[in-house]
């Protein structure tokens, strides 16, 4: 009787040193998880139902040629919530992922009480670590984000990260003081989850 020859020992050795063989019972290796993107929002794509008591200004070098402000009269503004000039917006973040959120802020010219220098922030679907809501507008929960006294654009952080659901979430950038603009809004997971952007302008992840 012949002996048998097991079916391995045709395989040739060499087809079991290609690049992506596997030995048997070796799992295939996992997919790598895709890194959440910047959310970034240029206020020119904005259309005027967004804005409430917030108006359309001419920037020249802000994306699109257009920011938006508030006019200073040098009175007061409230935060969250009471309901003072305002805009809103719409944006898609991941589920479970810290960011920061970052305002390319017009510092206004100082007039009475007003320095023209801080926005209020809020969103729906953020949430803390015990997945209950948080920053939710129409509440006296928000971010503070606040400029220099000094005269011009910088860009300006949260005091704090954030978290979502995941999904769609709505950003609500309310004025913190009158003559305060801006022209771009950034929500950063990764990029600049520590440190402000460099450039005046980010642009849009493709």
């Amino acid at each position: 009787m012949q002996p048998r020859t097991s079916i391995l020992a045709l395989v040739p050795l060499a087809l079991l040193s290609l690049p992506g063989a596997q030995a048997l019972g070796q799992s295939a290796p996992t997919a790598t998880t895709r890194q959440a993107a910047d959310v970034v929002v240029h206020v020119a794509d904005l259309p005027n139902s967004a804005l409430s008591e917030f108006d359309f200004w001419n920037g020249p070098a802000s994306p699109g040629g257009k920011m938006i402000g508030t006019s200073n009269t040098g009175e007061e503004l409230d935060p969250p919530p009471e309901n003072d000039p305002h805009v809103t917006m719409n944006v898609q973040v991941q589920p479970a992922t810290p960011y920061r959120c970052w305002i390319h802020m017009y510092v206004g010219k100082p007039k009475g009480v007003s320095k023209a220098n801080k926005v209020w922030v809020q969103f729906t679907n953020a949430v803390d670590k015990a997945n209950k809501e948080i920053l939710k507008p129409g509440t006296g929960d928000y971010l503070t984000v606040q400029g220099p006294e000094k005269e011009g654009w910088v860009w300006v952080g949260s005091d704090r990260q954030v978290s979502f659901r995941g999904g769609e979430a709505t950003v609500r950038v309310q004025a913190g003081m009158e003559g305060v603009g801006f022209d771009q809004l950034v929500l950063s997971p990764s990029n600049f989850l520590s440190r402000a952007p460099s450039e005046n302008v980010v642009p849009k992840p493709r």
